[in-house]
């Protein structure tokens, strides 16, 4: 049973978690491999270069927004193509520990379903939008209380 004192508790600390993953690794890009640097590695995939600046946003979009709980489960499901993404391009081929070279799969893999686990759960406690169909389950629900 879940424990609705709780949850949203739960769902905030995960929020946060996820979206201070996101700004890390866009950090990873932008100041460590640098924006160009990224984009010349997404070209040595096979990917369009110019696919690297949309990643970036993406990561970087997704990570404010998950932190702040705006559009939680919109910011949540658009991490997930990014991280399928490098599993199937980068990180497949290394096998499943992320402690192999090159790293495995297991890490991104992971944190693609716990973005999906966001994306089920909603915000959370203190977020900023509230999603509307959480406002109106608890309008629901105070009215039934009060009847």
């Amino acid at each position: 049973m879940i424990d609705s004192r709780t949850a949203p508790y739960a769902a905030l600390v995960l929020r946060v978690t996820l979206g201070a993953l996101f700004l890390a690794h866009a950090s990873l890009k932008v100041f460590v491999f640098t924006p160009a640097g990224t984009a010349k590695f997404f070209g040595s995939l096979g990917f369009p270069p110019e696919l690297a600046y949309v990643v970036m946003t993406v990561e970087v979009l997704s990570g404010v927004a998950l932190i702040l709980g705006v559009w939680t489960r919109y910011a949540a499901l658009a991490g997930i193509p990014i991280l399928l993404g490098a599993i199937f391009t980068v990180h497949g081929a290394a096998g499943f520990f992320f402690t192999n070279p090159k790293g495995g799969w297991e890490f991104p893999a992971f944190w693609a379903i716990a973005l999906a686990a966001q994306a089920l759960l909603g915000d959370g406690a203190y977020a900023l939008r509230p999603s509307r169909d959480v406002e109106a389950a608890s309008a629901q629900l105070s009215g039934a209380h009060s009847r």
